[in-house]
């Protein structure tokens, strides 16, 4: 399932920087076909340890993981809804996309010039979010004008759909995210079909920097007025967001467990595997869960959208296995590593016959029949 998050951000903020840091997470492309050469596109290893103590479990001859697609969209400034800069190309790129990744910058450094002469998070977010909402305006606008002409003549479907921009357009005008409106299961499918920026799902990368002065570090009592009122805002809103440093994950490429953990602290910087975190919180934010298939060959994790059926689960693997579909045998992972083998899973009445209307768990091992 190709789905994808455009990473965007105000110039200097480190949205490159975190690109690259993700493609060190790359999948080889033999394994996805939807895999891009596109130099700004990264097919990028959802990590979970699942995968790898299932391989363990079959003796797997290879595994290969879920996957997310992260596109690295072209810097944005004041006026990109007016074709400045790159805006045109910004914008028709991030309409491809389905999701969101907003890099903000949380550090000062005087050899990083900000593009507004001074680092305001906040105001970053304002400036991207106007951009996006001022480009649905007249997405929704233009729309409107052209069914207002059948909603006069009566025609059901065009007031349904004036109903619905009718909602969106005033939240927009008010400066509010589309997504912030609450609108009914029916116009939720008017709505999709406007392709709305700003009814993307966002996630904010939080960009520190080590050696930098950050913003949410650089006081005694545990950060600068503008990252409280940052946080503050992500909660207000409900918004979703990781803390990151973009230059270290970078400089970490190549390192893994205790040795990354060592040249991390050498490098200034503590915690966790900031990259993994992004990574994993993307993949939920498109809604996104993983089921697998496992056995000497391969053990693989396969992407589908939460919600969805076996037979439909089935088509991530080849899309004739909907309709031909029989059953699945389905045993949760964990289950399985506890009885040790599938052979002691069955025995002990753990893989269970599920048919069409079973909807398929994150983390479940499965078999299809068909």
């Amino acid at each position: 399932m190709a789905l994808s998050i455009g990473i965007v951000g105000l110039p200097n903020v480190g949205k490159s920087t975190l690109f690259n840091a993700l493609t060190e997470k790359a999948v080889p492309a033999e394994n996805y076909p939807f895999c891009t050469i596109d130099p700004s596109v990264g097919v990028v290893a959802v990590p979970d340890d699942r995968l790898d103590k299932l391989a363990v479990l079959s003796k797997s001859a290879k595994k290969i993981p879920a996957a997310v697609e992260f596109v690295d969209i072209a810097g944005l400034v004041k006026g990109a809804s007016e074709g400045e800069g790159l805006g045109n190309k910004f914008l028709a790129n991030i309409r491809e996309t389905d999701a969101i990744l907003e890099v903000v910058r949380i550090f000062e450094d005087d050899n990083v010039i900000h593009v507004d002469g001074k680092v305001n998070p906040i105001s970053d977010i304002e400036t991207i979010n106007l951009e996006l909402i001022l480009a649905d305006m007249q997405t929704a606008t233009k729309r409107l004008a052209n069914v207002e002409r059948d909603a006069k003549r009566g025609d059901k479907a065009a007031l349904a759909e004036k109903e619905a921009i009718s909602k969106i357009l005033p939240a927009l005008e008010a400066g509010k995210l589309a997504s912030s409106v609450a609108l009914t299961t029916e116009e939720e499918k008017i709505v999709k079909g406007l392709h709305l920026l700003t009814k993307k799902p966002i996630l904010y990368a939080l960009n520190k920097k080590a050696g930098g002065k950050n913003l949410d570090e650089s006081l005694p009592d545990g950060g600068d007025e503008r990252f409280t009122k940052l946080i503050a805002l992500m909660k207000e809103t409900n918004a979703r967001y990781v803390i990151i440093d973009a230059k270290i994950e970078q400089e970490l490429q190549g390192f893994e467990g205790a040795e990354r953990d060592a040249f991390k602290k050498e490098l200034g910087a503590e915690g966790g595997n900031g990259v993994d975190e992004l990574i994993k919180k993307s993949y939920e934010l498109l809604g996104l869960i993983t089921y697998f298939t496992t056995g000497e060959d391969e053990t693989r994790g396969w992407t589908i959208k939460d919600g969805w059926t076996a037979p439909e689960a089935g088509t991530a693997i080849h899309g004739d296995f909907k309709e031909k579909f029989v059953r699945a045998e389905v045993i949760f992972w964990n289950d399985l590593l506890g009885a040790g083998s599938y052979a002691a899973a069955r025995e002990k009445g753990l893989v269970r016959t599920e048919g069409k209307e079973y909807i398929v768990k994150d983390g479940d091992v499965v078999e299809f029949k068909i």
